[in-house]
């Protein structure tokens, strides 16, 4: 993230979302807040140390039988009707409280190839199968923090049966990271099983200061693509490079080269973003590999600016290699998550609750966001949705990032670690009065 984002979402508490105003909250925000908050209160110990048993055990993408086993134990402890393996180790958990709307909330399971760097005493030291390569596993995303709340929200609102009529259904998705697990579960029936939602709810964590809960009208996150390159060389003796074809070499242009398709050919004032993550290529020092791999990401948040770069991508690849004198690459382009498209009414609605309930602390997102997220495929089910961010980082955290102390610790990153006190606190309390707004009352689309 960088400064000049850091400093628009500290300005942010000045700006307003237009027309949240015209769809005033249905019910009392403050005392729904207040309803809420003293059951979450009552499960402050029990969701801290959950979430610090998700910190320490993460899984990745599609295994996590586990993380998945938690969610459902939790679940049904509060009264709800779960059903495992949807979509590979998705669960879905329903509560029925008569006549009423049909609401989804969603989480996600899954934690990504990255060794913590935290020093926390929870920190994790697990250990997976990643491309065919033992790797680090952390939660340095925050789908452990998302879970939580996920769990706090859905025990606040069986608890508080009596404030809401309708059906719920929290989602605990798989493989959120790989842009695949939202697909994978309604591609296992989730909406002829289930049934379809009337509305969707999910939230991000943010290295925002805790406490803040922030939202933003239409779209709030970007599209993503997948990149992975294959450069087919000739291997020889290091010492001997000119009898080889260098797919290292290939490697290393290919990571710099492309960056021209952003600088050069992408309009300036439109958002684009190619990234290498990853470079594969031999095993050891003096011998020029005969492959190499190059994997990456493209961010995008217009159609034209997307067709663009992955035909300069693929352009760029294909250079590489003539210029090398070396077989064309194999090139694999995979289309990841869609932006996420708030709906336009039940943001409103959901904001001006937020800001009934939390005062200055709940404040408009400035931006589409660069990440992306497959919750776009709820959306684009039919299923109108908020998306909203909340805040993770100790406010000290965050005012020495504004002042230029420290690096401001992003998701993603191995020392990103949200504090649990508020986040999951407010996280949670924020869920449970967005759906209790939409099920105490009608909202015309």
């Amino acid at each position: 993230m960088t400064r000049s984002l850091i400093k628009v979402l500290a300005a942010a508490t000045g700006l307003l979302v237009c027309g949240a105003q015209a769809n005033a909250a249905p019910f009392d925000a403050l005392a729904a807040k207040a309803e809420i908050g003293k059951v979450v209160a009552r499960d402050t110990a029990r969701l801290d140390a959950l979430y610090k048993d998700l910190h320490a055990h993460p899984e990745l993408a599609f295994q996590e039988k586990a993380t998945a086993a938690k969610m459902a134990k939790q679940m049904r402890e509060a009264g709800f009707e779960v059903t495992e393996g949807v979509g590979g180790t998705g669960v879905v958990a329903i509560l029925r409280n008569g006549p009423g709307p049909v609401v989804l909330v969603r989480t996600e399971l899954d934690a990504l190839p990255v060794e913590e760097r935290t020093g926390l005493p929870y920190a994790s030291h697990a250990r997976a199968i990643w491309n065919g390569v033992a790797t680090p596993v952390a939660h340095v995303c925050g789908h452990d923090i998302h879970m939580a709340t996920w769990v706090g929200a859905g025990r606040a609102l069986a608890a508080l049966k009596a404030r809401w009529k309708g059906t719920l259904i929290f989602v605990a998705q798989p493989a959120e990271e790989g842009v695949r697990g939202a697909k994978a579960m309604l591609d296992d029936g989730f909406i002829a099983r289930f049934g379809k939602p009337d509305y969707g709810f999910a939230l991000h964590v943010t290295p925002a200061p805790a406490g803040q809960v922030s939202y933003r009208a239409g779209p709030i996150s970007s599209t993503s693509d997948s990149l992975e390159i294959t450069f087919l060389g000739r291997g020889a003796h290091g010492s001997a490079p000119a009898s080889s074809i260098d797919p290292v070499l290939m490697a290393a242009r290919f990571t710099v080269d492309v960056q021209s398709v952003i600088s050069r050919e992408k309009d300036p004032t439109a958002f684009g973003v190619v990234t290498i993550g990853s470079i594969e290529a031999g095993t050891v020092g003096n011998v020029i590999p005969d492959r190499s791999t190059v994997r990456g990401t493209i961010r995008t948040q217009d159609e034209a600016v997307r067709t663009k770069i992955l035909a300069g991508v693929t352009r760029t690849a294909k250079a590489v290699a003539e210029m090398a004198g070396a077989p064309a690459p194999t090139i694999a382009l995979e289309p990841g998550g869609k932006m996420v498209v708030n709906d336009m009414d039940l943001t409103e609605r959901t904001a001006a609750v937020f800001r009934a309930a939390f005062g200055a602390d709940a404040v408009p997102f400035p931006m589409v966001m660069s990440g992306s997220e497959d919750f776009s495929e709820f959306i684009l089910a039919g299923i109108p949705s908020v998306y909203f961010l909340i805040g993770g980082l100790e406010p000290e955290i965050f005012a020495q990032a504004m002042r230029g102390e420290r690096a401001l610790p992003i998701n993603h990153a191995p020392d990103f670690a949200p504090a649990p006190e508020p986040t999951i606190r407010v996280g949670a309390t924020a869920m449970a009065l967005a759906v209790m707004s939409v099920t105490q009352g009608t909202l015309q689309h």
